[in-house]
């Protein structure tokens, strides 16, 4: 069943925040309608399977890994109604002209993805993503450190807060990252001190 108008959706938040589980949640129901559905994850996501996206409380689902957002183009079939995209932000600026261009076609987008780095920052085509969607959904996460709200996450290197020049990608689970608060999140030597 085609869709008589193609929109984007974003779902994100911080590390945590339940971003796959809810992207896997749209996915099924999308597949209970009887639409056709296609899942695509980057690459360098391997923390758990190559082939599936999974979310931290163990849900699954199949998916194509792809290693740029040409390859999604390129491994869409004709009769999809629905593209689904976990860890956005892993992929290349070319993403928001394509799920532009899908949903101009009449596909329905969903994408997941931090939408800030460790740093606190835009990161990758979130941000781009997040002004074009017709749909935004900001998940939490609850704060490691004194249990409140999170929307941060918090690297770690040996327990410590990982530098603000640290490399922004770092593919990890619990072992290397935390949700945090505002208050509690910290990223030295931002800004030279």
């Amino acid at each position: 069943m085609k869709h008589h108008t193609g929109r984007i959706e974003v779902i994100c938040g911080s590390m945590f925040s339940g971003k796959t589980e809810e992207l896997i949640r749209r996915v099924r129901r999308a597949q209970i309608a009887r639409q056709h559905v296609q899942v695509f994850k980057h690459k360098i996501d391997e923390r758990y399977h190559q082939t599936r996206i999974t979310s931290h409380s163990g849900q699954d689902f199949m998916a194509n890994p792809v290693t740029c957002s040409q390859d999604i183009r390129t491994g869409l079939t004709p009769d999809t109604t629905v593209v689904a995209i976990d860890e956005a932000q892993f992929f290349d600026m070319d993403l928001v002209e394509l799920v532009e261009e899908l949903a101009g076609q009449g596909i329905r987008v969903i994408i997941s993805g931090l939408d800030t780095d460790f740093r606190g920052e835009g990161f990758g085509p979130m941000p781009a993503l997040l002004c074009k969607a017709e749909q935004v959904q900001k998940l939490h996460a609850i704060c490691m450190v004194c249990g409140e709200e999170a929307s941060r996450t918090q690297r770690l290197i040996n327990g410590q807060p990982a530098d603000y020049d640290d490399p922004v990608i770092m593919v990890g689970a619990a072992e290397v990252y935390e949700a945090r608060c505002r208050d509690h999140h910290h990223v030295p030597r931002r800004n030279g001190k």
